[in-house]
């Protein structure tokens, strides 16, 4: 029988409750620019409403702990380090195309760099939680 420790447990817990910080900061800040400035730069908050979707579906992947939910939670963590990573290298060398900070901008770097980081110590928490044979 595969033996598993749970993605929610130990550091897991603030794993999920840095996710769930997160999904709360981004699905404010989106809510509110879409809300009073949408029409400035749409694909930055449309981004930043993306990111802030991810973040809340990882937090509840993690913090459920079925095989469902490490699948969903490993899915958003790897859709999540691509988007940070090809968002923050494109608010690098075409500015223009982020007339406004997204969460992913620049790496993440209006969010500390956590962005960036967050998404690595998700995969690499679920790769250490997996079941052993």
């Amino acid at each position: 029988m595969a033996d598993r420790r749970p993605t929610n447990r130990g550091p897991g817990r603030a794993l999920v409750a840095v996710y769930l910080l997160f999904a709360i900061a981004a699905s404010s800040r989106a809510g509110l620019q879409i809300a009073t400035r949408f029409d400035e730069a749409p694909v930055a908050y449309l981004l930043s409403a993306l990111a802030a979707v991810i973040y809340v579906v990882a937090t509840v992947g993690l913090a459920r702990d079925t095989p469902t939910g490490r699948r969903v939670a490993f899915g958003c963590c790897a859709v999540e380090l691509a988007g940070v990573l090809v968002v923050g290298a494109l608010s690098r060398v075409e500015p223009q195309l982020f007339p406004d900070d997204t969460v992913w901008s620049d790496f993440g770097r209006g969010y500390g760099f956590i962005p960036l980081v967050l998404p690595v110590i998700g995969l690499l928490w679920l790769r250490r939680t997996r079941a052993r044979r």
